[in-house]
């Protein structure tokens, strides 16, 4: 047991990753507040976890082990400062252009909307270890989609076991900033910001639906008046996406529901071809996987099967609510991309714009890197059209936004290998191949467009257009920075290479 006064910002923990894990509790004037597992190391340490005790200043703190002997918690320390401001986004394998946390893990974006000229991207979040665990929320902030800064944990869990699972946000007719989340204790919570969306209070009415479930997603639907929950639902021995309806936000009734999809879902309406008196709502849950329907505040009706636009290290996606200008702008969890030895785990995929287009195989749905990632191009060069296998150009740089056209004769293969990764399409099988990942393509004809987007840790490829998208996490080789042509019969065209700036600042 350790007591201490409390009279900083920050407690900072001593954490390496694969010690043995503690459960350890602070307690506050004899109360606890905080209670989490850690892999606590008081010696050997890797990297120190953040616990911002700035809301008991002034109170005795007490932190001890449950259940177990004290292997050394006196090693903590108060700090006003975060630990190693200096080195913070300068690690050897920090992604400069992808939002990572600070410290700790992260998994699903939570909570997304854009309020007072500021997107909000809450997370699923381990404070205090590299793996998955202790799930809060945490938060950042952009103006512009690509430069993020990170405030902290916005949600805590309500007590040890009962953890703060995925959710969404959107705005309240009062004009706070509001969040629904599963409580894995009791259900399905609202919550609301009274602070531009730093902490978030409990309605008195939580949990509002109560099922084997998880994973809500709230919406206002103006047609029907009503507001809309879609959530994962286990029923009847399968899965489904369930739907509720409130007029007040407290009383949410069951309304129907769609079998067949897993974990975190979306429902939002899309133009088609940009017309708005055209319009088809998407749906899909964790996988990427979507359906084209039609939604009336308390059915959806699919037109037809699934659909698929991402393939690879892309999970568990979700838009913003309440975007300027009608933009459906998703981000999605890298899940496996993962940075070992680092005090950081896993990342966010690249802000995107989806639409939906009209095309020889019907209706689909597109995802192109948002237009303000062009803000970060630091440089840029055009190459030479050129025809079979040889090097392009020997230094593409690390950072690198790619665009260029493959010309491929039909029943053959080609590609590039961007900084080692390839990019091959297989027009005999119908794929798009991203190292081991394989995507299928739609009818394209003799030429395909690729977008490449390559940052620490991963590859992204948007191809044809954004028609397909593929997430890859690889650690680079940092000599590699080579651009080469694949195939004998391959023509590449049109080649722009922009070296993009990293968007990490100082803490």
């Amino acid at each position: 047991m350790h007591t201490f006064l409390i009279d900083s910002t920050y407690l900072l923990l001593p954490v390496r990753t694969g010690a043995p894990k503690l459960r350890v509790a602070l307690a506050v004037e004899g109360e606890i507040v905080r209670e989490f597992d850690i892999e606590f190391a008081a010696e050997d340490a890797q990297f120190e976890a953040v616990l911002d005790v700035s809301a008991f200043t002034g109170q005795e703190g007490t932190l001890r082990v449950v259940g177990g002997d004290d292997p050394g918690l006196a090693a903590v320390r108060l700090s006003d400062a975060l630990p190693d401001a200096e080195g913070v986004y300068q690690e050897a394998q920090r992604p400069q252009f992808h939002f990572t946390s600070q410290r700790g893990w992260l998994n699903d974006p939570n909570g997304m909307v854009y309020a007072d000229g500021l997107w909000h991207l809450y997370y699923q979040h381990n404070p205090y270890g590299w793996a998955w665990g202790n799930m809060h929320w945490g938060h950042a902030v952009s103006e512009d989609l690509v430069r993020w800064r990170e405030l902290g944990v916005s949600l805590y869990p309500k007590q040890y076991g009962d953890w703060a699972f995925s959710g969404s946000g959107f705005m309240a007719p009062d004009g706070r900033l509001g969040i629904a989340y599963t409580s894995t204790g009791r259900g399905e919570c609202l919550a609301f910001s009274a602070d531009g969306g730093a902490t978030f209070k409990e309605i008195p009415e939580n949990p509002v639906v109560e099922h084997k479930g998880r994973d809500p997603k709230v919406f206002w639907h103006a047609e029907s008046e009503s507001w809309v929950m879609v959530v994962y639902d286990e029923a009847d021995d399968e899965r489904w996406i369930a739907i509720y309806t409130s007029t007040d936000l407290r009383e949410w009734f069951y309304a129907s529901r769609v079998a067949g999809f897993y974990e975190c879902p979306e429902l939002f309406p899309l133009a088609v071809d940009g017309d708005p008196e055209q319009v088809k709502w998407v749906m899909y849950g964790a996988d990427g996987e979507y359906m084209l329907g039609d939604f009336d505040g308390r059915e959806f009706c699919p037109d037809g099967g699934r659909q698929r636009l991402w393939s690879g290290n892309f999970y568990a996606s979700q838009t913003y609510t309440n975007a300027p200008d009608g933009r459906r702008v998703q981000i999605g969890w890298g899940r496996g991309v993962e940075f070992p030895g680092m005090p950081f785990n896993q990342q966010m995929g690249i802000a995107c714009e989806l639409s939906l287009v009209t095309t020889g195989d019907g209706i689909v749905m597109r995802a192109e890197p948002v237009p303000e990632l062009a803000s970060l191009r630091q440089s840029s060069r055009v190459l030479a059209d050129t025809a079979g296998e040889g090097v392009l150009a020997e230094d593409v740089g690390e950072l690198v936004d790619l665009e260029a056209t493959l010309s491929v004769a039909d029943g053959n293969r080609g590609g590039i290998t961007v900084r080692g990764v390839p990019v091959v399409w297989d027009r005999a099988a119908g794929v798009l191949e991203v190292a081991d990942i394989k995507a299928p393509l739609p009818t394209t004809g003799d030429e395909l467009s690729l977008r490449v987007l390559v940052d620490r840790g991963s590859v992204e490829v948007f191809a044809a257009e954004g028609l397909v998208a593929v997430a890859k996490g690889v650690l680079l080789e940092v000599s590699d920075r080579t651009l080469r042509v694949i195939g004998a019969q391959t023509k590449v065209s049109g080649i722009a290479v922009h070296q993009l700036a990293s968007i990490w600042g100082t803490v």
